[in-house]
């Protein structure tokens, strides 16, 4: 008797932690993984971009981060369906020596081919910038070509066309502090200039900054830190010039973001919504829930949905954009075992205002005042 009624009390358990969860997914279309089985135990980072014949996906997938035979592995959804994942880049050096790729990026150049950057070197301290292009939608790719000596391509999340036609990609070192440049051009990707780095990379650590664009060329980052909060910077003139880094009210685990302007003026952030313990070295948390917040100035954020809360980790290290259609798309690490995807309605997504840096679900959460609930 007693067995049974322990039974029933979990299941009523994580009957109410899954109504709780469902409360948080409206505005999700699709939810499903892009593959299930693989010649490749893990899968990490993965980037997402849209072509003229559909979305394509990529991530570096192999026995284990930093092991040589990581490589770079592409999937297009052909027909509402993701195509066997291929291998489509390598860090062989030669018959002896072999290093691991890393933290593959996509940018549909617009009018014209699909591009791909990725990392090649034994860490992130230490490796190098290579791209590679597609002109037929991600089906084939180009040989390999170095980024100029110094250039590194962006580090994990999408670069951005801006008003003036400059490609900026945000993008990042970690061997000499923790520091964020940017990687700007004027031809598509054919030749480069930097900005920055915009900060010492010491007691201002960030790193994986996503770019969001306002009007009149202004500019707002998100950066991942060691300082347990997402971190920002301004621009007010394209990218040129930015103001220092400081913290957002918003929670970082020591681990990836992403972030995407959409088309109604929004700001839309996918990462994890978690605060680590003051104690814990380099402010390193679960990377379990996995959130969406959006904001209308960058300033103040509204909790929208959630992509995942099951305390198994991980989930992380996300990539969102939204396609011509409207929709929103997102790819993100699922336990390092898959790369997940999500297709989400904006529309649909109703948001309820962050206070405190408290998520709404979160004990001990304060109900906003009238007028601080978002519908739009």
């Amino acid at each position: 008797m007693r067995r049974s009624i322990c039974f029933l009390f979990v299941v009523l358990i994580g009957a109410n932690a899954s109504a709780q969860l469902s409360k948080w997914q409206k505005g999700i279309l699709v939810d499903e993984f892009i593959f299930d089985t693989a010649s490749f135990p893990e899968s990490h980072a993965a980037t997402i971009a849209e072509t003229p014949a559909g979305l394509v996906a990529a991530w570096f997938g192999g026995t284990k981060e930093r092991n040589p035979d990581v490589e770079i592995r592409v999937s297009r959804n052909v027909g509402g369906k993701w195509t066997k994942p291929i291998s489509v880049a390598d860090g062989v050096v030669n018959a002896k020596l072999r290093y691991p790729t890393w933290n593959p990026v996509l940018y549909q150049v617009p009018k014209g081919g699909l591009l791909l950057f990725y990392k090649i070197g034994p860490s992130p301290a230490t490796w190098k910038g290579w791209m590679k292009t597609s002109k037929d939608n991600g089906k084939t790719w180009s040989t390999a070509k170095a980024l100029p000596e110094g250039f590194l391509g962006p580090i994990k999340n999408k670069p951005v066309l801006l008003s003036n036609g400059v490609l900026l990609s945000p993008t990042s070192t970690e061997g000499d502090g923790w520091k964020i440049h940017f990687e700007a051009s004027k031809d598509s990707g054919k030749t480069w200039t930097m900005i920055g780095p915009i900060n010492e990379g010491k007691t201002d650590a960030a790193i994986q900054p996503s770019i969001l664009k306002y009007k009149n060329g202004k500019l707002q980052i998100l950066a991942r830190s060691k300082s347990r909060a997402i971190m920002q910077a301004w621009s007010t003139d394209n990218g040129k010039t930015w103001s220092a880094l400081t913290p957002t009210a918003l929670p970082n685990n020591n681990s990836g973001t992403d972030a995407v302007t959409l088309k109604d003026g929004r700001q839309l952030l996918v990462y994890n919504h978690v605060l680590p313990p003051d104690s814990v070295k380099n402010g390193k948390g679960a990377r379990t829930p996995l959130n969406l917040a959006y904001s209308f100035n960058g300033k103040e954020w509204y909790a929208a949905a959630i992509l995942e809360d099951s305390p198994i980790s991980q989930y992380s290290y996300p990539s969102i954009i939204q396609s011509n259609d409207g929709m929103v798309h997102v790819v993100y690490t699922w336990r390092r075992k898959k790369i997940k995807y999500v297709k989400i309605d904006p529309s649909k997504l109703q948001g309820i205002k962050i206070v405190n840096g408290k998520w709404p679900s979160m004990k001990g959460y304060e109900a906003p005042n009238a007028g601080e609930v978002a519908a739009d």
